[in-house]
């Protein structure tokens, strides 16, 4: 029996050429999974998943990496996202959740659940960097993905614009940081303010520069958060069901839980200590 032709897919075809080329081989729905947050020492990371619609009516204008486009960009963009996705979905992981379950571990869970809370079943998965498991679906994972696949530029989108507009919230409850700006990353500033103030309850207390500046940095990572009520955890249900708060109309959803491309770790982050990765 012969082997089917081999497809090869250049990255000079564009944005668009890999869910065109799997469309072609019988998979109808290609869903794309990124995140947003990894590198940051404060606020949630957030995982997002979407499926465009085939052919010219999936194309979406302006449509790229979200780390390249510009604040204005980007939320031009999202609307367009939300408007043409057959389905999208977002996952929100606080900093506690990051702490208590590992980076790696809680990115990998994200993209999961972000992926299972799709209104429409994929046919196959495109995740940026990371493969991930457990999908009951055929996946790729793609280094650079977001700068690949549509529908991987479309959750990062997705991702980064969620999460932004979570940053300037907690920007008003946290002012002294200056989340608005930084969005949560490791700057001069932010690393002023918390040699300063110290961290407040949505940094990563895992993390080598939030442990240092609470004074806890003797501790193991999972054991430097100071003790608090427990909050619901993304781990606790492991079925796939209704994400915890729907914001948006039936084709899109928004889940909170509370506490998972390959990607540079930055230099402050313990995720590999803490999961055992090798990177």
């Amino acid at each position: 029996m012969l082997a089917p032709p081999r497809t090869v897919v250049r990255r000079e075809a564009g944005l668009y050429a890999l869910e065109q080329a799997l469309q072609r081989r019988g998979f109808r729905h290609v869903a794309g999974a990124d995140e947003a947050g990894r590198g940051a020492c404060a606020g949630p990371l957030v995982a997002a998943a979407a499926i465009l619609p085939e052919g010219r009516r999936g194309e979406i204008p302006g449509l790229a990496d979200s780390k390249l486009l510009t604040p204005a960009a980007r939320e031009r963009v999202y609307e367009q996202v939300v408007a043409k996705a057959l389905a999208w979905s977002v996952m929100i992981i606080p900093p506690t959740e990051v702490d208590a379950r590992g980076l790696h571990v809680c990115n990998l869970a994200a993209m999961r659940r972000a992926l299972a809370s799709l209104t429409v079943r994929p046919e196959y998965v495109l995740t940026d960097g990371f493969p991930v498991d457990g999908l009951g679906v055929p996946g790729l994972a793609v280094w650079k993905g977001d700068r690949v696949a549509a529908c991987v530029a479309a959750a990062s989108v997705l991702a980064k614009v969620t999460r932004d507009r979570l940053m300037v919230e907690l920007d008003e409850k946290f002012p002294a940081y200056g989340f608005a700006v930084h969005k949560g990353y490791i700057t001069e500033e932010h690393s002023t303010a918390l040699t300063t103030h110290g961290p407040c309850s949505e940094h990563r207390f895992s993390y080598v520069n939030v442990a240092a500046a609470s004074g806890r940095g003797n501790r193991p990572p999972r054991a430097r958060r100071p003790a608090s009520s427990p909050a619901p955890s993304l781990f606790d249900d492991v079925s796939v069901t209704e994400p915890l708060l729907i914001l948006q109309a039936p084709e899109g959803t928004v889940g909170v839980a509370s506490g998972e491309q390959p990607q540079p770790l930055p230099s402050v982050g313990e995720d590999s200590a803490m999961e055992g990765e090798k990177r």
